[in-house]
């Protein structure tokens, strides 16, 4: 059974997806660096640390998936540092296969979420899609 109509909310739900994505990593991130939200692990973490790393770029990566600019390449490393999270952090607890079981069910996930926001693009709603009107216009001002 197919829902009539819903094409067209496939777009602006890939922007939803990237943005709600993109402000839980800011909130990862600024956990990291600033401390805020509070999340004792992280207390006195050296910024030169995986860890430290991992923050500014969830951070700063967080940012530019918020705004939808370079959402690929940026989506495409942010998957890869879930990925690495996973397999670093929570793999090692034991129970690979079953995220569940070591806490890594959020960063398999972002991991996916990620990966498909990286092939899937922005979405309309970020500066990506604007630049790519802008351009087109251009293009089409100078044929005219």
């Amino acid at each position: 059974m197919t829902i009539p109509n819903t094409d067209r909310l496939v777009p602006p739900t890939l922007s939803v997806l990237r943005i709600v994505s993109a402000y839980l990593l800011i909130q990862h991130g600024s956990a990291k660096l600033f401390g805020f939200p509070h999340v004792a692990f992280f207390d006195n973490l050296p910024l030169v640390s995986l860890l430290g790393l991992a923050g500014v770029l969830e951070f700063f990566g967080g940012i530019l998936l918020l705004i939808g600019w370079f959402t690929r390449p940026v989506a495409f490393v942010l998957s890869g540092l879930a990925a690495f999270a996973y397999f670093l952090g929570h793999a090692s607890k034991g129970f690979v296969l079953a995220p569940s079981l070591n806490q890594g069910e959020a960063a398999v996930l972002f991991s996916f979420v990620l990966l498909f926001i990286a092939f899937a693009g922005a979405g309309p709603w970020s500066i990506d899609a604007w630049r790519r009107r802008e351009s087109s216009a251009g293009v089409k001002a100078a044929t005219a």
